[in-house]
């Protein structure tokens, strides 16, 4: 199948959709397609089979950029159009797949309404806008052939496939590393944003002074956040895809106090590489994080957080079988089949191909 994605987020930014994205077109052309990737323009240099659109910055989060628009007929006839992202590269897709008359899906990766306080002044505002977003996404979602999502938080009135996006076990394994000095090291990796809550981690850290802490990312509120670090607390860009196994392997254990993500790849990425994590007792770890590869805590509880973090460094780990659920094999396998359940069948629903992975897919 000759596939593409439209999408709102891709290089130079960094977040788990542009990663899910170059992993997903690895596999999915192994396998034999075809996968073209449609972003926002930017200082990306693209490489074969990328193609840019002009844009313009967001407003709402800074660091990205919102996609405009493209002649259809400069871009390849497609079997397969697949939105990832609710602004216009998402819409630019469903335009090319009403179009052209082929299946159309759509990933949901983010709650964007809860971006919108972090970047309007007026929370009054923030608010009014979250509640009139909501609506108007279920609106553009009901329009896909198909939609699917990696848990159950998502928050949407539509029907949805769970497809997990996926971690690529063969590159995410233990590495035999430690940390200097054997020194109790507790990590995080993403962006430092208002909704991933960096500020809990520098409030566990201080009074786990006896440890140390690194946070690797970057984001609108690094700046802020370094300056009011203690002592024990590292900030760090972020890293080479290819030392993310290393650092994962080296931490003890790995701690988030996000409230907005969908999945939390960077959780799972670190219980692959043998490392338990302390999540806040939120969506989507309420699903994702267990007895067998880490703890959860009440988010904003001090003493809670501290004793999930205890419980991590307590005991031994085999925090890898958690995870093989989460195998981006599997999920190409379940990805490929929707693509042919709607190219077969264009009036497939959610529940029939629900079905079909469920018979024809391996667990």
């Amino acid at each position: 199948m000759k596939i593409g994605f439209f999408t709102d987020s891709y290089f130079p930014t960094i977040d788990g959709v542009t990663y899910t994205l170059r992993l997903w077109r690895n596999r999915l052309e192994q396998a034999g397609h075809e996968v073209w990737i449609i972003y926002p323009d930017s200082d990306y240099k693209p490489a074969a089979r990328e193609i840019p659109v002009s844009s313009v910055p967001n407003p709402f989060y800074s660091g990205y950029r919102l996609g405009l628009s493209k002649r259809t007929a400069r871009l390849p006839d497609f079997d397969i159009v697949h939105s990832h992202g609710p602004a216009m590269g998402a819409l630019f897709g469903l335009y090319y797949a009403r179009k052209y008359d082929v299946p159309s899906v759509y990933t949901h990766h983010t709650p964007i309404e809860e971006y919108f306080h972090q970047s309007i002044r007026s929370q009054q505002v923030a608010g009014l806008l979250k509640r009139a977003y909501v609506p108007i996404e279920n609106g553009i979602l009901r329009r896909f052939d198909a939609v699917t999502t990696s848990t159950d938080r998502m928050s949407r009135d539509v029907e949805s496939v769970k497809l997990p996006v996926g971690v690529d076990l063969e590159f995410f394994h233990p590495h035999d590393v430690s940390s200097a000095d054997d020194q109790t090291l507790i990590g995080y990796s993403g962006r430092i944003s208002m909704e991933k809550n960096v500020s809990e981690i520098l409030r566990v850290a201080e009074r786990l002074s006896g440890c140390d802490f690194v946070v690797v990312g970057e984001g609108p509120h690094r700046s802020r956040l370094e300056r009011r670090a203690p002592d024990n607390v590292v900030f760090r860009d972020f890293l080479p895809r290819k030392q993310l196994p290393g650092f994962y392997s080296t931490l003890d254990a790995f701690l988030t106090a996000s409230t907005a993500d969908t999945l939390g790849l960077s959780t799972l990425e670190a219980n692959a590489c043998g490392t338990p994590v302390a999540a806040a007792d939120v969506p989507p770890f309420t699903e994702t994080i267990g007895p067998h590869n880490g703890t959860r805590f009440e988010y904003g509880d001090l003493d809670s957080m501290t004793t999930a973090i205890d419980r991590c460094l307590d005991r031994d780990w085999r925090t890898r079988r958690s995870v093989k659920q989460y195998s981006v094999d599997r999920t190409i396998r379940n990805l490929e089949t929707i693509y042919g359940e709607l190219r077969n069948n264009s009036s497939s629903s959610s529940e029939r191909i629900r079905a079909t992975i469920e018979q024809n897919v391996p667990r």
